[in-house]
């Protein structure tokens, strides 16, 4: 239950923060100020919780460590809910803290959720939306088992996985948003309805693709990756 917990707590932090700087802030920090909210709140966890549950905070992530070789499909499970928990209710105090401001819509600014096409920030095919992701996604998983491999300075890993994910927010927020992450997509997806729920299904389907890709050629040796 301990990483169960910190798995919540990881993911809540990580919606609530990341999210919140566009929703709350990101007239004033922009793109980038984004982009390092995302990097930096996953770098913080890192090395808060990463001692108890490895920090995954991410559906994804926990299917490409099983594809992996580094954890069990039942481990997995119970980290996936608490993920997704953790994300919901990130998004629902950051909806609540929102809705204190005079003119805030949740229709019209929503919760920072993903998505693509007409209307949504660059206004990208879902082609590209979905190539994105994928490619993304699998970058990212290969600096996650790199960097947490036999071999590589474990005190680094946080700080590694925490870099490209900023590096992945300032290259792909007008495409998408920015997921590689399933629950980061569904916490804000809940409550905003309409779009973002319709278009959820690339933010689940893409990542894992991506993760898991990663997580076979680790664990084929591929990569010479040792674990």
């Amino acid at each position: 239950m301990q990483k169960q917990l910190a798995e919540f707590i990881g993911t809540f932090t990580l919606v609530l923060f990341g999210c919140g700087a566009a929703v709350l802030a990101g007239g004033d920090i922009g793109l980038a100020g984004i982009s390092f909210s995302f990097g930096f709140a996953l770098i913080g966890m890192a090395y808060g919780i990463g001692p108890v549950s490895g920090c995954h905070i991410n559906p994804a992530v926990s299917l490409g460590a099983v594809a992996a070789g580094r954890m069990s499909l039942t481990t997995a499970a119970g980290y996936i809910v608490a993920q997704i928990l953790g994300a919901v209710a990130g998004a629902f105090v950051l909806m609540t803290i929102a809705s204190g401001k005079a003119d805030y819509s949740l229709a019209q600014n929503g919760l920072g959720q993903n998505g693509w096409g007409p209307g949504y920030l660059g206004e990208y095919t879902m082609t590209a939306a979905f190539l994105f992701e994928v490619v993304a996604s699998f970058l990212f998983m290969v600096v996650i088992l790199g960097a947490t491999g036999k071999g590589a300075p474990a005190h680094l890993a946080g700080l590694a996985i925490g870099i490209a994910l900023v590096v992945i927010h300032l290259v792909g927020i007008n495409v998408t948003g920015v997921s590689v992450n399933p629950a980061r997509s569904i916490g804000p997806a809940v409550f905003v309805g309409g779009t973002a729920l319709a278009q959820l299904w690339l933010f689940i389907v893409a990542p894992v693709i991506g993760t898991v890709a990663a997580g076979l050629l680790f664990r084929s040796g591929q990569l010479d990756a040792q674990s």
